[in-house]
């Protein structure tokens, strides 16, 4: 691998470690419905304040979602909203999963009922 393509891996790399945290992905997945501010997240996923701020500088960080402060409030927005495209990709994934481990209790049943 040359050194342009491993620094681009990296960087792939580095944006999905950002998005591989429930709390974080789920509010990547709010924030496709539009900004919100931090006090709704704060009520929303029953955390504190700087549990939330935390996870959103982490987004904030890898170029996910970007702020504006609002008075007293900071909203956030994402970026690129097609970043969360994968996450469709993702539940097809565990219906697969799920569908190929029925299949398997169902032959596992079978076997022990002869």
């Amino acid at each position: 691998m040359y050194e342009n393509e491993k620094k681009l891996y990296e960087a792939k790399a580095h944006i999905l470690k950002a998005l591989a945290h429930p709390t974080r992905l789920y509010m990547a997945e709010q924030l496709l419905h539009g900004e919100k501010c931090v006090c709704e997240f704060v009520r929303e996923i029953d955390a504190d304040i700087s549990t939330i701020s935390k996870h959103l500088s982490i987004l904030k960080e890898a170029g996910i979602v970007s702020d504006e402060k609002r008075g007293k409030q900071v909203f956030y927005h994402l970026k690129t909203p097609c970043i969360l495209q994968f996450t469709e990709c993702a539940v097809d994934i565990i219906k697969s999963n799920l569908k190929e481990r029925s299949s398997l209790m169902t032959r596992i049943q079978v076997e022990k009922e002869t």
